[in-house]
C-alpha cells in the first residue's frame, strides 16, 4: 500500500466527449473492486472522477458534492459487501459515483431525464440503493434501523451511514445518534465533512468539526483493532485551517486578511503543533493520555458514547482503505470523521461550490452555464426566487423585519439581504423545526419574521407550524418556494402537499399568487397581515409580466375575474385558477369552441372569495378548478367543500396532481404527464363540456 496519499487528477474545463476509463470500464459491479490493486484503485477514482465531469455536463444535476466523495465512494464499495452490506447515503446529492460502481455507468448520461437515472438513491432502482432519500439528516436513522433488524434476524451484515456535515445539523441526526448508543447497535457512521451542505456550514457544529481537524491530531486504528492516537500532517494551504480561524474569530474582516496560504509556522503556531512535514506516526501513551484528556475533552461524538475515528483526509484512498477494513473489526456505534472537498478536481468548482453545487446540461463546444455571455434570446422573466429577493430588498428597511432560513440563502434568493442586513438574516443551518419556532419567538418579542422555505422541506416543520405559529395566531409570513412540480429532482423534492397541509389549519392565510406581478404584491398583502400567513410560489421563471411597484393592495380573500368569452351556446364554463396554471388555461379556454367562459385568478385559496363564487354559480352551467398541486385537500377540494355546504350541485371538475408520486422529467413533461400544460388542460376542459 502507498505511504503517502494519491493525489486526485484535476481539471478545468468539462469534458465534451466521453473520456478513455479503461479501469472503469471492467467495474459492472463494486465486487469488480475487490481484484484490484491499491494503485489500480487510485487510477480508477481518477477515471471516476473524469467520467462524471463528462455525464454531468451531458446530463447536467447535482456536481461538487459528486465529486468530493469518488475516493470516499471507492473505498466503501471496495472494503464492504454490498449489496449484503449496507451503504445509506444521506440527501443523496453526492450518490452519482455510487452509481456508476453499482451498474449503472452507462444509464448516468441520462440522469434526472424522463425514464432515466432518478436524481438520488431509490430502492426501486437498484438492490444497492438501500433507502430513499433526498432530504437530508435521514441516513443514520434509517441505517439504524437496518442494524437492528440485522440484530433481530440474526444476520451479519455491516451498515455505514454516510451523512455530510450539513445535514448532520439537523436535530434528526442527533437523536439517532443518541439512540444507536442506546440501543448499542453495531452501525458506522462517516462524517464527510465538506463545510458546506447547500450554503456555507455555519454555527457551533461547524466550528467544532473545524476544531477538531485543526488540533493536527487524530484517533487512528491498528491492525488489530486498537484506538491509538496519531500526529497528523496539516497544509498550509489546507481550506479546514482557513475555515477554523473564520470559525473562531466570527468576523468577516479576520477571514478577509488571511492570505490564500499559510506558512507552516502560522499552522505550526495555530495548532499544529507538530511541523508540517512531520509524518503520521502514533504518540506515546503518556502523551496521547494528557493530550486526550487536555485538548479533546469536547468531542462531541467521544461524549455521545460512539468510538470516534479521524478525521483523515477523505481523498487519501489508500488511508480510506485501511481504515475501513480495520473499522470492520470493531463493535458498537463507530464514527469516521473525513475531510473533503466539494468540486474536488475540477478547479472552478473548488473555487466556487455555491455555484457548482448543481449545473445545467452543457451545450456542445460550449462552456459551463455560468460562463456563457448573455445574448438576445436569454429569457427576461424573473425568476420567482429573484421576486422574493427584490421583495425582502425593498421592505428590509422596516425595523420589524427579519429573515429566516434553513440553509437555503441562495436558493431563497436572500444574499443580497443578507448583505445588506447581517443582523437581521438568519440562516439557521438545517433545522427546518428550529427555524420554524424561532420565528415564533420573535415574532412574541415584536418582530415580523419571515421565513423562507421550500414547499417540501416546510413538511418537516409540520407540527411547529401548528402547535408554536397558527395556534398562538403569531405574526409570521412563510415565503414558499418550490411549490408545485419541481422538474428533475423528482418526486422528493416536489412542493405538491402544501395547500392541503396549511390550509386545514386555523388561522392561516394562503395566496397563491398567478405570476411576477401578483407575486409582489401578494407578499405584501401577507406581510401586511396581522397574523400567520402564507404564499406559495414555483421554481424557475415567471411569463414575463411587468412587476409595477406601486400602492397597488390586494385585498385578501379577494379574486379577479381575467376573463369574459360569449359566445351563442348553452354551456358556460367558470374556470376558478389558484397559482400559476394561469397562463395556460386561459388558453386552453380561448380555443374551446362554442363556449362562453368567465377565468378568475383566485389569488388566495383561503379564505376563499366565495362572494365571487356565489355570483359566478348563478349563470354556470359548469365549474373547473385549475392548480399545480395534489387535488387531494388542494385548492379544488376546498371549492368543492363549500359548493356542497351550499348545496350547489352544478358539475365540477378539478384539474390537478392526482394521487401518485410524479417521477422525475422537465417540468414540463411533468406538467404533460400530468395534463396540466395547455394540451391536457384543453382535453380535459373538452371531455368534461362534451365538445
Amino acid at each position: 500500500m502507498p505511504t503517502s496519499a494519491h493525489a486526485p487528477r484535476t481539471f478545468t474545463h468539462l469534458p465534451t466527449s466521453r473520456p478513455t476509463t479503461p479501469l472503469l470500464d471492467k467495474v459492472s459491479l463494486p465486487k469488480d473492486l475487490k481484484a484490484l490493486s491499491t494503485d489500480e484503485l487510485c487510477q480508477l477514482s481518477d477515471e471516476l472522477r473524469e467520467y462524471l465531469l463528462y455525464s454531468v455536463g451531458q446530463s447536467g444535476g447535482h456536481f461538487g458534492a459528486n465529486l468530493g466523495v469518488v475516493e470516499l465512494t471507492v473505498a466503501l464499495h471496495a472494503s464492504y459487501d454490498t449489496p449484503y452490506d449496507k451503504l445509506v447515503w444521506d440527501v443523496g446529492h453526492q450518490a452519482y459515483a455510487h452509481k456508476v460502481l453499482t451498474g449503472r455507468r452507462d444509464e448516468l448520461i441520462r440522469i434526472r431525464a424522463k425514464g432515466g437515472l432518478t436524481a438520488f438513491p431509490e430502492r426501486s432502482e437498484s438492490e444497492y440503493d438501500t433507502f430513499g432519500v433526498g432530504h437530508s439528516s435521514t441516513s443514520i436513522s434509517a441505517g439504524l434501523g437496518m442494524s437492528l433488524a440485522s440484530r433481530i434476524k440474526g444476520e451479519n451484515r455491516k451498515v455505514v451511514s454516510i451523512i455530510g456535515d450539513g445535514a448532520m445539523t439537523g436535530g434528526m441526526a442527533f437523536e439517532a445518534m443518541n439512540d444507536a448508543v442506546q440501543q448499542n447497535a453495531d452501525l458506522t457512521v462517516v462524517l464527510n465533512d465538506n463545510d458546506m451542505s447547500i450554503s456555507q456550514a455555519i454555527g457551533g457544529f461547524s466550528r467544532h468539526l473545524a476544531r477538531l481537524w485543526q488540533r493536527g491530531l487524530a484517533f487512528d486504528i491498528d491492525k488489530h483493532g486498537n484506538i491509538l492516537m496519531i500526529k497528523r500532517e496539516i497544509s498550509p494551504d489546507d481550506r479546514r485551517v482557513r475555515h477554523y480561524l473564520h470559525m473562531a474569530n466570527g468576523a468577516k474582516e479576520t477571514l478577509e486578511k488571511i492570505p490564500a496560504k499559510l506558512g507552516g509556522n502560522l499552522v505550526q503556531n495555530i495548532g499544529g503543533l507538530f511541523g508540517r512535514n512531520a509524518p503520521p506516526m502514533p504518540l506515546s501513551d503518556k502523551i496521547a493520555e494528557k493530550v486526550h484528556d487536555h485538548i479533546f475533552p469536547d468531542n462531541l461524538f467521544k461524549a455521545i458514547g460512539f468510538t470516534y475515528l479521524g478525521p483523515f483526509d477523505g481523498h487519501d484512498l489508500p488511508k480510506l482503505l485501511q481504515v475501513f477494513e480495520r473499522a470492520k473489526q470493531l463493535k458498537g456505534a463507530v464514527l469516521i470523521h473525513v475531510h473533503t472537498v466539494k468540486g474536488k478536481g475540477f478547479l472552478p468548482a473548488e473555487a466556487d461550490p455555491i455555484t457548482y453545487h448543481a449545473i445545467g446540461k452543457l451545450p456542445k463546444n460550449e462552456l459551463p452555464k455560468k460562463d456563457v455571455p448573455k445574448t438576445d434570446n436569454t429569457p427576461k422573466a424573473k425568476k420567482y426566487s429573484d421576486i422574493f429577493g427584490d421583495w425582502l430588498m425593498d421592505n428590509g428597511a422596516d425595523p420589524h423585519m427579519v429573515a429566516i432560513t434553513p440553509a437555503m440563502c441562495e436558493g431563497s434568493g436572500m444574499v443580497a439581504f443578507a448583505r445588506a442586513y447581517p443582523t437581521k438574516f438568519f440562516d439557521v443551518a438545517i433545522a427546518e423545526q428550529h427555524a420554524v419556532t424561532l420565528a415564533g419567538g420573535m415574532a412574541t418579542g415584536g418582530l415580523k419574521p419571515v421565513v423562507a422555505i421550500y414547499s417540501t422541506f416546510l413538511q418537516r416543520g409540520y407540527d411547529q407550524l401548528i402547535h408554536d405559529i397558527a395556534l398562538q395566531n403569531l405574526d409570521v409570513t412563510f415565503a414558499i418556494d418550490r411549490a408545485g412540480l419541481v422538474g428533475e429532482d423528482g418526486a422528493t423534492h416536489a412542493g405538491v402537499f402544501d395547500l392541503a397541509y396549511l390550509r386545514c389549519v386555523p388561522n392561516v392565510i394562503i395566496a397563491t399568487p398567478s405570476d411576477e406581478h401578483e407575486c409582489y404584491h401578494l407578499l405584501n398583502a401577507c406581510y401586511e397581515y396581522q397574523g400567520t400567513s402564507a404564499i406559495r410560489y414555483p421554481r424557475g421563471a415567471g411569463v414575463e409580466r411587468e412587476i409595477i411597484k406601486d400602492d397597488e393592495k390586494l385585498a385578501i380573500g379577494k379574486g379577479n375575474i381575467v376573463l369574459e368569452k360569449q359566445v351563442n351556446g348553452n354551456k358556460q364554463l367558470v374556470l376558478l385558477n389558484f397559482g400559476t396554471r394561469l397562463a395556460d388555461g386561459l388558453k386552453a379556454v380561448e380555443k374551446l369552441d362554442n363556449i362562453s367562459a368567465i377565468v378568475c385568478d383566485m389569488r388566495w385559496v383561503k379564505p376563499l372569495d366565495i362572494a365571487l363564487i356565489d355570483k359566478l354559480t348563478k349563470t354556470a352551467t359548469h365549474i373547473a378548478t385549475l392548480e399545480e398541486h395534489q387535488i387531494m385537500g388542494g385548492a379544488g377540494s376546498a371549492v368543492d367543500e363549500y359548493l356542497a355546504s351550499r348545496g350547489i350541485t352544478l358539475p365540477i371538475k378539478n384539474l390537478g396532481i392526482g394521487d401518485e408520486f410524479i417521477a422525475h422529467g422537465s417540468h414540463g413533461e411533468q406538467l404533460a404527464e400530468c395534463g396540466l400544460d395547455e394540451r391536457g388542460i384543453l382535453a380535459s376542459l373538452g371531455e368534461f363540456l362534451g365538445v
